[in-house]
């Protein structure tokens, strides 16, 4: 392994204790603050929201829309609208919006309908609006189920096993969804603070692997960091990584052989993470038919090693 001082983008100044730099979500622990509504891009916002924020988005939208035009409709003339009037103000508030919403989404059942010339302007703007906007969502709605992504699991922990004459640090991966992934490669980069110099500073170290690459993850991947004398981890304890504020970033690249694209997973262990002397139990077996079972639920089990 070749010790680095490279920066791979979170920067070697250190200011105060980082939680961590990856979260276990894979998305990185920066909190953006500054920014103005011209850095926003609602594409972006809706295309990488959780699928409860990005429904709550559209009906917000549905009801906002409908509102509005409802407003409108409720403020011209109550004959424009055939069907709509009623002796109160909140039951024609409510006609109008139900009409609105029978505009907007070209149902039109035909016990509202506009008699005026500015209600039949208003409703065939509404028309037009209601065209655009849900052919919007439908391509936002499109672009979110055909997005690639990776479902790789990480076992959760990451053991200090034994490696042959020595000792090795390991984590597992396992492909949670049924596609295919092919060709994954993995990094592994070690993010220490170091403050000898009375200035601290972030130190990163590639760990060298035993494999970095496999051609595809049928089964799981047991990541193997040897630990001699040129690893970072050499001779060091837990205390050791405590103080040094230890935590192994994980990336790994992988094509999904369905959506024929590259898609990326990101994860991290901190030095409260690591379980000392210990294996990873197996996760598969084959069965009395000689099938291969995987269970994905076992990744991350381990035992105690007695050596």
């Amino acid at each position: 392994m070749q010790r680095a001082t490279f920066d791979p983008g979170f920067t070697q100044q250190a200011t105060g204790i980082l939680r961590r730099a990856i979260n276990k979500d894979g998305s990185f622990n920066v909190q953006r603050r500054g920014a103005n509504w011209r850095d926003v891009h609602p594409y972006l916002y809706l295309i990488s929201a959780s699928w409860p924020v990005f429904l709550g988005w559209v009906l917000v939208g549905y009801v906002l829309v409908n509102t509005i035009f409802a407003a409108i409709y409720f403020a011209i003339p109550a004959g424009e609208i055939q069907g709509a009037g009623a002796p109160r103000a909140m039951e024609r508030f409510l006609n109008d919006f139900f009409f609105s919403a029978h505009t907007l989404t070209t149902v039109g059942y035909g016990n509202l309908a506009p008699s005026g010339a500015i209600a039949n302007s208003v409703a065939a703007f509404e028309a037009l609006v209601g065209l655009m906007g849900f052919a919007l969502a439908t391509g936002l709605l499109f672009g979110r189920v055909s997005k690639p992504s990776a479902r790789i699991g990480f076992s959760e922990r990451v053991l200090m096993a034994p490696y042959q004459d020595g000792g090795s640090l390991q984590f597992r991966v396992v492909n949670r969804r049924p596609n295919v992934l092919i060709e994954l490669k993995v990094i592994a980069i070690l993010m220490t603070v170091d403050g000898s110099s009375g200035r601290p500073t972030r130190q990163f170290a590639t760990l060298a692997l035993e494999r970095d690459s496999v051609y595809f993850l049928p089964l799981t991947w047991t990541v193997v960091h040897p630990i001699d004398a040129s690893s970072p981890f050499f001779n060091k304890t837990a205390a050791d990584l405590e103080r040094l504020q230890a935590e192994v970033l994980i990336l790994i690249k992988a094509f999904d052989d369905t959506f024929a694209q590259t898609v990326n997973a990101r994860y991290s262990y901190r030095y409260d993470e690591i379980e000392w002397s210990a294996k990873f139990r197996p996760a598969f077996h084959i069965d009395d038919r000689g099938e291969m079972i995987l269970n994905i639920d076992q990744v991350g089990k381990f035992a105690r090693s007695e050596n």
